[in-house]
């Protein structure tokens, strides 16, 4: 007995139970609810050995017993408490007359491993919810971080540990499957426990890292002569690490996709690490046009009131294009929605905007609002400001904007016509793999092959979300409204 709880706990004690019995066994509490149950017969009912051994364990609670057995003409059930103060379940076994010899004494020598496995089961199931409670929570901290909620992210994350930095620096840890939680300790001990780890909720092979990019971190790194980003990289063999540049804490999103951007280019590194390549952001240099066009186009989402109570309102709605802009359909996840909702928020968002949202000009025009919306924006007009402009085009054929895009541009015309093909059908085609590789005359991995080069020479995410598929298709647009 003392045997079968090493190796296999209670499950495999009562399957031996079971066994012996050609019977039924299992544990239950005091009002008859099943906790654990074995059938060790594929012929015995194994709901009716339920409900009689919880008719019988609610019996055994009333008469405050010992033990108890209950028969029927065709079985009985026999129970015995593990532990003898009441407050534990009690080994129930429902066999079929004539019960076999020696049962009763068996059922007596199990009870006793029964209950030390049962108690260790126990304290591990109550580790494994304060984990899962841990890491929603932390999961939760940076939902809001990345939704721009500061103040009660800051309130979130003062019962966890450690408290969130600023500034900071954001590290995408890609790692191989089933590896996550090793490497988040691996992350922990390098970085001396200050660094804010979170599990992806998006994708299950990720750990983001924020972690602390102030003097104090600084002067570690410089010491240890190894940042964080190369010392996980170094640490861990087959993991890739992309890291973002110092930012401020509330724009972690930024920085977000800057590590996910230079996670794209790790991968074909062999030391398996890179860092963010300076990028302008095109929401800086919109100016006071920008501002307006945005304000305008967003206006119907951002001044939405719900008709009923339970319908979302105009902060969940942005959340929600916000979030699916950057994750695509992994957006359910992010959320924790179903699908059919996310589809659902998305079809009234366009209706609200008057946007067709399965087109990559659409969608590129919101990410730039929503990105506009949420710069700190010290030149944004009050009321009785200039009327908005006409539309997009209006924004882009501003001279910022026009720098900005010759800048994205630049090493596309240096990588060559055929670079340049390549991403204007991609995009063209709403960033489909096979519709893009149809017009170009090449096969699907063709295509996709020709993409990830790209990503290479942009040092930007194409195919995987968040996606510079809306820069580049801004900037394109630009270029061709200047020519």
């Amino acid at each position: 007995m003392y045997r079968l709880a090493r190796t296999g706990g209670s499950p495999e004690l009562l399957r031996r139970l079971a066994q012996r019995a050609e019977g039924w066994a299992g544990l239950v509490d005091g009002d008859g609810t099943v906790l654990q149950a074995v059938t060790g017969n594929a012929r015995w009912p194994g709901h009716e050995a339920a409900g009689l051994a919880g008719r019988a364990a609610r019996e055994l609670t009333a008469r405050g017993a010992g033990s108890y057995s209950l028969d029927t003409d065709a079985c009985a059930a026999l129970l015995l408490p593990l532990d003898r103060t009441g407050d534990g379940p009690v080994l129930a076994l429902v066999a079929p007359k004539p019960l076999p010899g020696g049962l009763s004494t068996l059922m007596a020598d199990a009870v006793m491993p029964l209950a030390l496995s049962w108690a260790s089961e126990s304290v591990e199931r109550k580790r494994r919810r304060v984990d899962l409670a841990e890491s929603r929570g932390r999961e939760a901290v940076l939902h809001l971080l990345m939704t721009g909620q500061l103040s009660i992210a800051h309130q979130v994350a003062g019962a966890l540990r450690p408290k969130l930095p600023d500034p900071v620096r954001v590290c995408v840890v890609e790692c191989s499957g089933g590896q996550r939680d090793e490497v988040a300790r691996i992350c922990a001990d390098a970085s001396g426990g200050r660094t804010w780890i979170v599990r992806c909720p998006v994708y299950a092979r990720h750990l983001i890292l924020i972690a602390p990019a102030d003097e104090e971190a600084e002067a570690e790194e410089a010491e240890s002569g190894r940042p964080l980003g190369p010392a996980v990289a170094g640490l861990v063999d087959d993991c890739v690490v992309g890291v973002s540049e110092k930012v401020r804490l509330p724009d972690t999103a930024t920085a977000y996709q800057q590590a996910f951007h230079a996670l794209a280019v790790a991968r074909g590194l062999p030391g398996r690490h890179a860092g963010f390549g300076a990028a302008l952001d095109p929401a800086l240099v919109v100016g006071e046009a920008g501002v307006r066009w945005a304000d305008a186009l967003l206006a119907p989402l951002l001044t939405h009131v719900p008709r009923r109570s339970q319908d979302p309102g105009s902060q969940e709605l942005s959340a929600t294009v916000a979030s699916w802009l950057s994750f695509s359909s992994h957006a359910t996840q992010h959320l924790k929605i179903h699908r059919n909702t996310l589809a659902a928020r998305l079809r009234f968002v366009g209706e609200l905007l008057g946007l067709d949202l399965n087109r990559v000009a659409d969608q590129s025009a919101v990410d730039l609002a929503l990105r506009i919306r949420a710069t700190p924006a010290l030149h944004r007009s009050g009321p009785g400001g200039e009327a908005a402009p006409d539309g997009l085009d209006t924004v882009l054929r501003d001279p910022g904007v026009q720098d900005w895009a010759a800048q994205q541009l630049r090493i596309v015309e240096q990588a060559g016509p055929a670079a340049q093909e390549t991403l204007r059908t991609w995009l063209r085609r709403e960033a489909q793999l096979s519709p893009t590789a149809a017009e170009l005359g090449i096969s699907v991995p063709g295509a996709r092959k020709r993409l990830t080069r790209l990503e290479a020479l942009l040092c930007r995410s194409l195919l995987q979300t968040p996606s510079a598929r809306y820069d580049l298709w801004l900037a394109f647009r630009a270029v061709d409204l200047k020519g």
